[in-house]
């Protein structure tokens, strides 16, 4: 397949077809655990919400490390660092 900046035709119709995918099987809470909810987070899942500010930080905190993680993992994905020709990927790639 043609590639578009480095990517496979391929791979672009996969990443779009997951997003859509996904969209579609959202979470619906049911409407007992809508009412146990905070009013933005409402319908979202099933279960009570949140009990406080501690819980908002817990869940903020949990965010960003994962967005830390997941954009450090695609960074080193794209761009490995390691340029030296006995480094231990080389045993891999070479073979």
């Amino acid at each position: 397949m043609k590639s578009i900046n480095g990517f496979s035709n391929r791979y672009t119709c996969a990443v779009l077809f997951l997003l859509i995918v996904a969209d579609n099987l959202r979470a619906v809470a049911c409407e007992a655990c809508k009412k146990q909810q905070p009013e933005f987070l409402q319908g979202i899942t099933h279960g009570a919400g949140p009990d406080g500010y501690v819980d908002y930080l817990i869940a903020l905190l949990m965010v960003l490390i994962t967005l830390y993680v997941l954009v450090a993992s695609v960074k080193c994905l794209i761009r490995p660092a390691e340029k030296d020709q006995q480094h231990i990927k080389r045993l891999i790639l070479n073979n």
